[in-house]
C-alpha cells in the first residue's frame, strides 16, 4: 500500500504574458476553450454552468480524467480557483496581476493522485510525474501566449 504523502503533488508556476490582465483572465475563466490553445488538455465538457469533466495527457502514455467544479472567483483580484475530483483530487488556482506592460500569471496546484493504476507507482515515479507536469505547464504558457497574440482583437 502506498503512503499518501507520495501521491500528493504541489506545484507552483509563474508565467509572464504580454497581454492585459483582463484579456488573460477572460481566457483562463473559459476552460472549455483550453483544448484550443493547450495541447495537453485534450477535452473539457461543461456539465452545468459551474462544473464539467476534463481529460488531459502530456508525454506519458496515460490520460487523467477529472471532474471540475468552480471554486472561488474574484475578477477584481484576478483569482480563479477550480476544485478537482477523480484521477486528481484537490484544487488548482490561477492568479492574474498586472506586471509591467503585461500580466503575471501564477498557477498553483495542490492535488492527490487517485488514478488506481498510477497511485501505487507514486513513490517510484514521482520525478517522472513532476517532469511530465513541467512539460505540460511549459506548453500551456506557450499556448496561452500564442492564443492571446492571435485573439486579442477578437473582443
Amino acid at each position: 500500500m502506498t503512503d499518501g504523502r507520495w501521491s500528493r503533488y504541489r506545484f507552483n508556476d509563474d508565467w509572464w504574458v504580454g497581454a492585459p490582465p483582463g484579456a488573460v483572465y477572460a481566457v483562463l475563466e473559459r476552460p472549455e476553450d483550453y483544448p484550443r490553445w493547450w495541447r495537453e488538455i485534450r477535452e473539457v465538457v461543461r456539465t452545468d454552468p459551474n462544473a464539467g469533466l476534463a481529460r488531459f495527457r502530456s508525454f506519458l502514455p496515460f490520460s487523467l480524467r477529472v471532474g471540475v467544479r468552480a471554486g472561488r472567483r474574484d475578477p477584481a483580484a484576478g483569482l480563479i480557483e477550480v476544485l478537482l475530483s477523480g484521477d486528481l483530487d484537490g484544487w488548482v488556482r490561477w492568479t492574474v496581476a498586472p506586471s509591467g506592460r503585461g500580466t503575471a500569471v501564477r498557477y498553483e496546484q495542490d492535488t492527490a493522485l487517485r488514478k488506481p493504476l498510477l497511485r501505487p507507482l507514486s513513490w517510484l515515479a514521482r520525478p517522472v510525474f513532476a517532469a511530465n507536469h513541467a512539460l505540460m505547464m511549459r506548453s500551456g504558457r506557450r499556448g496561452l501566449r500564442a492564443w492571446l497574440g492571435v485573439h486579442l482583437d477578437d473582443g
